[in-house]
């Protein structure tokens, strides 16, 4: 009986390490990607996420009604992951499920169905930026944000 408690406290160890591991280098990996020059082309030369997020920020404390901004945001933070997790799989199994059952986006990367699973953060990332901009940078009908500032 001692053995299988020990056994269970040793796997319950072990998937808590790996756990908070993986959160902790996901986050490191953010901070590094987020402070790297964004790869949308419509962005401002050198522009970063973080830069572009409080470029954005500041739009949304300006536009009327000032929910519509928020709004945005609020969609970004609960869509986002869902999206970019779908996108990026559509794009790396372009004949799989998601792919069935997604419309076509000009934010899913085409051309990478091939890419090696070192490969698979660096187009998620990509993915978030496009779907980033087209959320928060681009102008859209419902919600007028001031263009993106151009770097200093």
């Amino acid at each position: 009986m001692k053995l299988i408690g020990l056994l269970f406290r040793m796997i319950t160890k072990t998937i808590s390490l790996v756990v908070i591991l993986t959160i902790v280098l996901a986050c490191l990996y953010i901070g590094y990607k987020g402070n790297q020059p964004m790869a949308v082309p419509q962005a401002p030369m050198g522009m970063t996420y973080f830069e572009f997020i409080q470029d954005r920020v500041e739009a949304a404390k300006v536009v009327r009604p000032a929910r519509c901004g928020w709004g945005m945001f609020l969609s970004l933070a609960a869509l986002g992951p869902v999206y970019s997790a779908v996108y990026t799989d559509v794009a790396l199994h372009p004949d799989g499920f998601w792919a069935k059952v997604t419309a076509p986006d000009p934010d899913i990367p085409v051309g990478v169905q091939n890419a090696s699973w070192l490969d698979v953060p660096g187009i998620w990332w990509g993915v978030v930026e496009r779907l980033s901009w087209t959320m928060l940078g681009k102008s859209n009908a419902g919600c007028h944000f001031r263009p993106v500032a151009s770097q200093q």
